[in-house]
């Protein structure tokens, strides 16, 4: 079985991860071939040994929506897997570190300390991803999205109905920190909700209502819920 160091370290294999958690759907080794250039078989290999070390999740699927005889074969599919620790080489323990940090602070305030770090790291992410403001909330979250795939992060949206939207993601930037530290749940939110004040036209981050219900599930992709209240003037 192939380590997951050992794929992080494979140059090859790394551009095709980056390009899976680019994607907001499942990629195929078609689509992984037209977009490195290389051959099918080639495509096929990187998708399965990515599979075997455990950072994607095979699996069949129609996508032409047809059932029944003369639907065709269900195409694999590679999505990617829950990140649920960090991949540190030598062992940093950034988990134990953050977590002595957490319990450092005072007990009073440390929510609201925690959900202001968490703002001002989502603030650094919008910088640096150089996150760029839209005026209809679908659109900023595909930019949201995009900048994330940008940085490595797999995430997608799976529902906007009005004020409200569910983003996915398999790969959440703090997830391996809110597994180790429950209480972090709240610098999740933070961060998500400086993302989502940057990139939606006129919406401040106490205005944003957020929630992260299942970070603490190993197996299945965090779904962030997320409600804008705007001002009526």
């Amino acid at each position: 079985m192939m380590h997951r160091l050992d794929a992080i370290g494979d140059r090859e294999l790394r551009e095709t991860l980056l390009f899976a958690r680019a994607q907001p759907l499942p990629v195929t080794a078609d689509e992984v071939a037209a977009a490195q250039r290389i051959h099918r078989n080639v495509a096929r290999g990187r998708l399965e040994r990515l599979a075997e070390a455990g950072f994607l999740i095979a699996s069949f699927e129609r996508r032409t929506g047809r059932t029944g005889p003369g639907a065709g074969r269900p195409a694999k599919t590679y999505r990617v897997a829950p990140e649920l620790t960090a991949i540190e080489f030598p062992e940093r323990r950034y988990e134990q570190l953050i977590g002595l940090v957490v319990d450092a602070l005072p007990g009073g305030r440390r929510r609201d300390r925690l959900h202001e770090i968490g703002i001002a790291f989502g603030r650094e992410l919008a910088r640096e991803t150089r996150l760029r403001s839209a005026k209809t909330l679908r659109t900023a979250l595909s930019r949201i999205c995009t900048a994330l795939g940008g940085l490595g992060y797999q995430a997608s949206i799976a529902e906007v109905a009005g004020e409200r939207a569910v983003i996915t993601t398999a790969t959440c930037p703090l997830r391996p920190l809110v597994r180790a530290h429950p209480e972090l749940a709240t610098l999740d939110r933070g961060m998500w909700a400086a993302l989502v004040a940057r990139a939606v036209e006129g919406i401040n981050v106490d205005q944003i209502v957020c929630d992260t219900p299942r970070c603490d599930r190993d197996d299945l992709d965090c779904r962030v819920l997320l409600t804008l209240r705007r001002r009526r003037g």
